[in-house]
């Protein structure tokens, strides 16, 4: 695996960095997430809008059971993407992938590549499993972990609720890290990648 930060180029040409995340991310982020439609905010699991949900993502960052990395374009963060790690106990072979990306860069590729790169520190740290976690209405975000080989392996009823406090069924879908790292690599065949100086 290539050290971040590197470059990437999407499927329309955009040029992105991609490099982990730092303690002086907080307003940038802040505005990430605060420029993102309410519909795309919906369904994240906490109100990301808020400064002091951002505050503790960044302190808990340092404790090492996150690997979070953003994509910035024009100097603005425009894709953030975390691997969750369970570093002890009997779930320590699994983690949990999320990621959220601008509108205006969706269906780019962005978010394919992000999870490249989580998906390959998973495997660098010894991850067997990787799990992703949605609303049952979140039917794209099924469809699009579908096609990177994720299988549903549950479904909780009334489970969790929105922003709004609607409840929805929460969906576990599951991958295997070997078969999600041939089945991105074949994904990225158009992607150019390279590490910045």
């Amino acid at each position: 695996m290539e050290q971040l930060p590197k470059i990437a180029k999407l499927k329309d040409g955009t040029v992105v960095t991609l490099r982990t995340v730092t303690k002086q991310d907080g307003p940038a982020l802040l505005a990430f997430f605060r420029s993102l439609p309410k519909d795309d905010r919906l369904f994240l699991k906490e109100d990301v809008t808020q400064q002091e949900v951002i505050d503790r993502w960044l302190k808990e960052d340092e404790s090492g059971n996150a690997y979070p990395i953003v994509a910035e374009h024009n100097s603005k963060i425009v894709g953030d993407a975390t691997l969750h790690l369970n570093r002890h106990g009997w779930q320590r072979n699994m983690a949990e992938i999320r990621c959220v990306v601008a509108r205006e860069l969706q269906k780019k590729g962005l978010g394919t590549i992000l999870m490249h790169e989580l998906v390959a520190y998973a495997h660098k740290e010894g991850v067997n499993k990787i799990t992703a976690k949605m609303m049952d209405s979140q039917v794209s975000a099924q469809n699009a972990f579908k096609k990177l080989g994720f299988r549903k392996e549950y479904e909780l009823k009334d489970f969790v609720v929105d922003i709004s406090g609607k409840p929805h069924n929460l969906v576990i879908m599951v991958n295997d890290v070997s078969a999600l790292w041939k089945t991105m690599e074949d994904l990225l065949v158009y992607s150019d990648m390279r590490t910045r100086d």
